[in-house]
């Protein structure tokens, strides 16, 4: 066999290992390099990959919860009107069904007054017709059997008469009468008497059920309303004395205004002392049920004052519990203590006679109603009213011309 130099031989081994090592490193960087290549770089683009879709996905989640907000809201909002408006219409309802109950109320205490023979024959026809309408209102004027010349004086002055009385039932839907009950011998000559006049005229609302009397004029307020609303459908229901100057038109112009308001109680409104000592004039016997005061409440003075609808059937409903003072202005009053009434104080409905309605008509603001407080009424009516009347009446035009 042949035999190597050993220069050779240690020439070729150097040259072995060194590229042993050469091989190596080579080797070690191209296994980096492909791992790098092979693991690195798809694990990045899956992060990324997956970065990009986890954001997509919160985009969508996020706008679909701002959607569902909106939605919420949306719904929130719908169920708040709806409340509002189930609301509105309990109160509707509630409104209804009480109209309806005092209006069955008025009904049965009009039938109990018809069974008890508190309304005559041609009464019972005529509320039968006038329910067929509504009417604006119904004027009560109180009178006694001597005040003949008071009512002529007042049929004379500011209530139409015949046809024109007529004309104003059916166009302006306006009620007047004057009312009175009976004396203490039915049949007698007074009653005869107003029964002719009332042929004569046909302006009278009996009262069936009730005795004229001085110290009974609570009794017979409170029969009048209740009769009153048994017979007319109307808005209010006015109570005038008979020696008392009233502007029919002004005094409808004034009660229009509070037409929508259900339960008004109109007039000058007063709180005078309660008189304790017997024998003067407006003596009050129960002085004691209104305290060491000494005063009444509010309440309207008795010469003119007008009540809504629902109150005068409060009082028909209610009539045979109603406490009766003796001042038939106090009584009323005390009637509305406690219920939800808005009581209205207009000065118009009690000015003065001349020169007091005078002035005020001429700088254009006309009275309700004229009278002298020193009489509780015109002093010496029957021969003042024309005078009066002339001085500070409306005119009659004042009359046909309005619409209400």
């Amino acid at each position: 066999m042949p035999f190597k130099r050993k220069g050779d031989q240690y020439s070729a081994s150097f040259v072995s290992k060194k590229w042993s090592f050469l091989l190596c490193l080579g080797c070690f960087y191209a296994g980096m390099l492909f791992t790098n290549r092979v693991g690195t770089v798809p694990q990045s683009k899956g992060i990324m990959r997956k970065t990009a879709m986890e954001a997509e996905n919160l985009t969508l989640i996020s706008e679909g919860c701002n959607l569902k907000a909106k939605e919420e809201k949306h719904v929130s909002k719908d169920i708040i009107e709806e409340v509002f408006k189930t609301h509105h219409a309990i109160h509707t309802l509630d409104k209804t069904i009480s109209n309806l109950e005092m209006e069955l109320a008025a009904a049965r205490a009009a039938q109990e007054s018809l069974l008890g023979g508190s309304l005559l024959s041609t009464d019972v026809n005529r509320a039968e017709s006038s329910r067929k309408r509504r009417y604006l209102m119904v004027i009560g004027i109180n009178t006694a059997f001597s005040s003949r010349k008071r009512r002529d004086s007042v049929r004379a002055t500011w209530i139409p008469q015949g046809e024109k009385r007529k004309k104003l039932e059916d166009e302006k839907g306006i009620i007047v009468r004057f009312v009175i009950g009976h004396s203490a011998m039915t049949g007698g000559i007074l009653d005869r008497a107003i029964e002719a006049e009332n042929q004569k005229h046909g302006d009278f609302l009996r009262l069936q059920d009730h005795v004229e009397g001085y110290l009974e004029l609570s009794a017979k307020t409170k029969i009048y309303f209740a009769t009153a609303v048994a017979l007319w459908d109307a808005d209010f229901f006015v109570k005038v004395d008979d020696d008392v100057h009233v502007n029919i038109a002004t005094l409808c112009e004034t009660l229009v205004r509070h037409r929508k308001k259900p339960r008004v109680y109109i007039g000058c409104m007063k709180s005078g002392p309660v008189l304790s000592k017997k024998g003067v004039r407006y003596h009050e016997p129960e002085h004691w049920k209104f305290g060491a005061g000494n005063k009444y409440f509010r309440h309207a003075t008795g010469q003119l004052y007008a009540i809504s609808k629902d109150l005068a059937s409060y009082i028909s409903i209610n009539q045979h519990v109603l406490h009766k003072y003796a001042n038939e202005d106090v009584s009323l009053g005390s009637w509305f203590i406690g219920l939800d009434v808005e009581h209205i104080d207009d000065r118009r409905l009690c000015c003065g006679t001349p020169p007091d309605c005078e002035w005020k008509a001429q700088a254009g603001n006309a009275c309700v109603a004229s009278f002298d407080w020193s009489c509780s009424g015109i002093c010496k009516s029957a021969d003042r009213m024309k005078e009066v009347h002339r001085r500070c009446g409306e005119g009659e035009n004042a009359l046909w011309s309005a619409t209400f």
